[in-house]
């Protein structure tokens, strides 16, 4: 993919929690023509083209009325965490017919009815229960939905996600659920201000999805790999990413401290934290 050049692009994590509020259309329009800009140079770095990175923008605990902004500048497909937050979001906006939401959160099974009914993606799949629920409600809906597999490359505790080396197995499994269009795989990458540290979380799993790919169940593909939030998504799309999803680069830093947001879950695992 690269040449023998080492890549030496910085993380923006020193701004997690500065990022400016986008409070016009026209802020968002800036934003988000200012991260595709980055995301166009970064594909120019390693030869790559632009029009194969997709940018998921992730509205998690925005308003609404800073969602229709998005919206008005151009977002058709917007990611959130929480699917109850993204539930309610769905149906506030259900004027908007061609929005599309992505929840790229932690799934408990309680919670799979609701993904089933609206999202057209998710990207945080490690539990078998998991899509057996999201396969039957699917089925009962009539739908299918895009999955990506959530793959744990940081080896921190806190995070959910497949160790790299039960993928594999993993995968095997699920061609047994039709409703699961299996797209491809997803990390949350270590939140560091080391480069090096977070560039290593991205070449594993890409590396992994080369491995894999030599012997995929039928039915599963693997050509997406959803890596890199606002800090770090030049990083991920130098090394292999097709979906970014960036937050606070377009909608301004969040008021509610992530701490908040994610309290710890049993066993002091925390939740997901995917941008």
């Amino acid at each position: 993919m690269h040449n023998d050049t080492p890549l030496l692009t910085p993380t923006m994590h020193e701004r997690h929690g500065r990022w400016p509020q986008a409070v016009s259309v026209d802020d968002f329009r800036r934003n988000l023509a200012a991260v595709h800009a980055r995301m166009a140079a970064a594909c120019q770095r390693v030869g790559r083209d632009p029009a194969g990175v997709r940018l998921l923008p992730v509205s998690k605990t925005k308003p609404e009325t800073s969602l229709r902004l998005a919206y008005a500048a151009g977002c058709r497909m917007l990611g959130e965490n929480k699917p109850q937050e993204a539930g309610r979001k769905w149906e506030a906006m259900g004027d908007l017919a061609d929005l599309q939401w992505s929840v790229i959160g932690h799934l408990q099974t309680n919670k799979a009815k609701l993904v089933a009914r609206f999202a057209s993606e998710f990207q945080a799949l490690d539990s078998l229960r998991v899509a057996e629920v999201l396969e039957r409600r699917l089925q009962a809906e009539g739908r299918g939905l895009d999955v990506f597999v959530q793959v744990n490359t940081s080896g921190e505790a806190s995070k959910y996600g497949l160790p790299p080396d039960e993928v594999a197995a993993f995968l095997r499994q699920l061609s047994a659920f039709p409703a699961l269009r299996v797209r491809g795989l997803m990390t949350l990458a270590l939140l560091s201000a080391e480069a090096v540290r977070v560039r290593r979380c991205f070449v594993l799993l890409r590396e992994l999805r080369d491995r894999l790919r030599q012997d995929v169940p039928a039915g599963i593909s693997l050509d997406e790999l959803s890596m890199g939030m606002s800090g770090d998504y030049e990083i991920a799309i130098e090394e292999g990413a097709t979906v970014v999803r960036v937050g606070q680069a377009i909608f301004g830093a969040r008021d509610t401290p992530d701490s908040h947001y994610w309290p710890a879950a049993e066993g002091g695992r925390a939740v997901n934290h995917a941008e």
